[in-house]
């Protein structure tokens, strides 16, 4: 049986045409290295559209359910079903191979990569594609993405929600509309290379609990400690490590892995031993100790103050704050615009914003103030400097600055040069109205074609711009999704970050600086999620934040001594939930030779949790940027 329309023309090129295994996983919760599977399907598709294979099991999976009314799947359902490591085999071997495909594919992968690991069996994916990503791209007029949503869209039927084999089924007519979207707009496929990784990776680990005293700043000489205090030891002790860090984080020290300005104290017997962070502790002047001398002082560890428990919850609002142009809110550092991170006393590297915020347009009290309102356009060639411009004129006039050609796209702008642009033979194909420079200046009703707008656009935010994040009505405050996403290049690769931040714009501890090589944090609450070569998301759980978190600010970084000049604009859009429409949207392209750029910060105002479109950048790398927020990547 063929699962894709006959009518669907399969590119001739192997862009769009893989051996496909698509997934879905019913699980007992959300997080993959606490909970696990309950259910699971797998069909695989040849690149000629035709179905090769199908499976489909509940599982045993030895814990409770969690959510029986989202799932539908008992404890009595699942008992006498097979457990992970009796199936792992077979759907070991319909992946091998294959591209792997889900709706939202991390949190499949990962939910099948820790299964693996439990039957001590290698994963055989080297190669994942998600139809929400992909659709992101190809950005249709639908309410949100979920999968209902899109099915219903692309007339798709859909039969039973939640339920493995059904979703996959659905799963499978989604990937065919899809392809043949991407096709339509020549779009490559997000692909994401996932290479082997350690098993160790996949075993469940303890979260480490957050300290809950603030930093009382540095130990005076011969003390004594508070708590609070960031620690950090280096070098051989007479104790055991374990011990030391067991007795300090029980008196309710702060047990740091690294060495920043902000630390307290290093406890070290070999001072001169040149190590990272007895380097770093003699070039920052941080206090230093020998291993006894900390053991005298943790008998007496003074009280100290706790960070401040605030009720927060997401704003109840309908519709989000009107934006906030240019300098906003003078107000306290939990608050501020952009931190400048210790980067100010480096030698070689001094923060620094290219170009200045938008100008709002003079009020003229014309109903056409607006006359972009509700559309996307697509700037084509210039240089970087008058394409920077091109889109700010277009948010000043109400419209939204796209970064790739999608479905939304309703203008494009051509600048010198634009022609030449690869996506020009595809915009030409499709019919898209074409402009110059000058109709920036003042568009007219009789430029303008009808635009079909969606129940809810997103609002569109300049730099500099502030919103409220609402609440859903009578709903539970959402997980929310900052994705990161730009033009795709073969030239360098952009890693977007996060930093969970306290009163002093510090991290509280190393685990609250969430990247590549730690995407997620020890409870969950902020995950990094990579959708493809060209977009990242960091997911919050706002609700579940400790109270030390009072900002977290979302960055980028070049890994290569490209620039964001050369990269070009990043688009920013922030969504309640991973299907959810994006309640606001910005493009950040003020960087010229930055290598690290501040993207949006989201912080606490009383009760309520706001978002801020950044966009600073800085000449510095990653490095740099992380000791500005108390961390050093290089231990």
């Amino acid at each position: 049986m063929s699962l894709l329309s006959p009518s669907f023309d399969m590119p001739a090129r192997g862009d769009y045409s893989y051996d496909w295994a698509l997934v879905d996983v019913e699980t007992s919760g959300l997080m993959a290295r606490r909970d696990r599977v309950l259910s699971i399907a797998v069909i695989t598709i040849g690149p000629d559209g035709e179905q090769t294979g199908e499976f489909s099991t509940l599982l045993n999976p030895g814990c409770d359910p969690g959510p029986v009314e989202v799932h539908g799947l008992t404890v009595e359902q699942l008992q006498d079903a097979p457990t992970f490591d009796q199936v792992a085999g077979r759907i070991g071997a319909m992946l091998q191979d294959r591209v792997l495909v889900a709706h939202n594919a991390q949190f499949d992968y990962d939910f099948l990569a820790y299964e693996f690991a439990r039957a001590r069996m290698w994963l055989p994916v080297s190669q994942r594609l998600c139809t929400l990503a992909l659709n992101r791209q190809v950005d249709p007029p639908t309410d949100d993405m979920k999968l209902g949503t899109l099915a219903a869209h692309y007339g798709v039927p859909q039969q039973r929600a939640h339920d493995a084999l059904d979703d996959t089924r659905v799963l499978a007519g989604i990937l065919q509309a899809s392809l043949r979207e991407a096709a339509r707009l020549d779009l490559p496929l997000p692909l994401v290379t996932c290479p082997p990784r350690a098993e160790s990776q996949f075993t469940p680990k303890p979260p480490k609990t957050p300290c809950v005293y603030r930093n009382p700043g540095r130990m005076t000489p011969d003390g004594p400690l508070r708590q609070g205090m960031k620690v950090a030891i280096t070098g051989e002790t007479a104790h055991a490590r374990a011990e030391l860090v067991g007795r300090a984080v029980t008196a309710g020290l702060n047990l740091m892995t690294s060495v920043s300005r902000h630390t307290s104290v290093l406890v070290t017997n070999e001072p001169a031993s040149g190590s990272a962070k007895a380097r770093r502790a003699l070039a920052e002047g941080v206090p230093v100790i020998d291993e006894q001398t900390f053991l005298r002082l943790l008998a007496d560890v003074r009280p100290g103050t706790a960070h401040e428990a605030t009720s927060v919850r997401v704003a109840p609002v309908a519709e989000p704050e009107a934006e906030r142009v240019g300098p906003v809110e003078p107000v306290s550092t939990t608050t501020s615009a952009a931190p400048a991170p210790e980067a100010t006393a480096l030698p070689t590297a001094s923060p620094r914003v290219s170009v200045r915020a938008p100008r709002r347009p003079e009020p003229s009290g014309n109903a056409l103030d607006k006359p972009l309102a509700g559309r996307r356009v697509l700037v084509l060639g210039g240089t970087h400097a008058d394409a920077v411009a091109a889109r700010t004129r277009v948010v000043e006039l109400g419209g939204s600055a796209a970064v790739n050609l999608s479905a939304s796209v309703t203008d494009v702008v051509l600048l010198p040069e634009g022609e030449g642009d690869r996506r020009m033979r595809r915009i030409t194909a499709l019919g898209l109205p074409m402009h110059d420079l000058h109709w920036l200046t003042s568009p007219t009703a009789t430029d303008q074609n009808v635009v079909a707008l969606r129940p809810q656009e997103p609002h569109v935010m300049p730099r500099g711009g502030v919103v409220d994040l609402p609440m859903p009505h009578g709903g539970p405050a959402p997980e929310w999704y900052v994705t990161a996403g730009w033009a795709p290049r073969s030239d360098c690769e952009i890693d977007v970050v996060a930093f969970l931040l306290d009163e002093d714009d510090q991290v509280t501890f190393d685990e609250d600086f969430i990247f590549y090589g730690a995407p997620e944090s020890p409870a969950g609450t902020a995950r990094l999620l990579t959708g493809g070569p060209a977009e990242q998301t960091i997911a919050l759980d706002l609700a579940s934040l400790p109270p030390a978190t009072r900002k977290i600010v979302v960055a980028a970084a070049i890994d290569s001594a490209a620039t964001f000049g050369t990269v070009g604009a990043i688009q920013i859009g922030a969504a309640p939930g991973s299907s959810g429409a994006p309640l606001a949207r910005a493009t950040l392209d003020a960087a010229t030779t930055e290598r690290t750029m501040l993207l949006v910060e989201i912080y606490r105002r009383g009760p309520v949790w706001r978002l801020r479109a950044v966009g600073q950048g800085y000449d510095h790398g990653l490095d740099a940027l992380a000791r500005g927020y108390g961390v050093d990547i290089a231990d």
